[in-house]
């Protein structure tokens, strides 16, 4: 594949490919916005688990 038909495909697909409306972008930014969080409060459990862990007594 030259770089010239590399362009031209470039060009057809943003062409192609439309602007997303305003609905969309919210759900994208909302569906980030929860994948992020649960990752962070899976962390923040495993991080409590492990500091629990380690403070118990091991008498």
């Amino acid at each position: 594949m030259g770089i010239k038909s590399f362009l031209s495909s470039c060009k057809r697909l943003i062409k192609l490919v439309g602007r997303p409306s305003r609905e969309e972008i919210w759900t994208y930014i909302k569906t980030g916005s929860i994948g992020i969080i649960i990752i962070g409060v899976i962390g923040f459990i495993v991080k409590l688990i492990s500091s629990m862990l380690q403070a118990s007594p091991s008498s």
